[in-house]
C-alpha cells in the first residue's frame, strides 16, 4: 500500500490527513510533508492517523522528530485518531504523550 499525504490548511492550523502503511520505505516522504508543513508558518498542526494500519520505529522516530522540531518551533502538535493497534505501539514506546496523541 503507497502513502498519501494530504495537509489541509485552515487559516494557520494545519490538519495533515495520512493513509498507508508508514515504514522505513515511505518514511522520508511524511517527513518532508511534515516539516513543510512546519515550515509554511502555521501555529497548530495535527496529524491524523486514522487510515495508517501499521507504522514501524522509523515512522514513529519521524512523528517524535517532528514532535520535537514543532515544539521548538513553538508549533502545537498533535498526533490524532491512530488505530488501535498503532496507538498501542505508541504507548508501549512510551511517546503518546510527546506525541499529543488523541484518540
Amino acid at each position: 500500500m503507497s502513502l498519501v499525504v494530504s495537509p489541509n490548511r485552515s487559516g494557520d492550523a494545519c490538519v495533515v490527513k495520512v493513509a498507508g502503511e508508514v515504514d522505513v520505505s515511505n518514511a522520508d516522504e511524511l517527513r518532508s510533508a511534515l516539516d513543510a508543513e512546519l515550515a509554511s508558518g502555521v501555529s497548530a498542526m495535527e496529524v491524523d492517523l486514522s487510515e495508517v494500519p501499521y507504522i514501524d520505529s522509523t515512522g514513529i522516530g519521524v512523528l517524535v522528530g517532528v514532535a520535537r522540531r514543532a515544539a521548538d518551533a513553538s508549533v502545537a502538535l498533535r498526533v490524532a485518531n491512530p488505530q488501535r493497534n498503532v496507538a498501542r505501539v505508541l504507548s508501549l514506546l512510551g511517546v503518546g504523550d510527546e506525541l499529543g496523541v488523541s484518540l
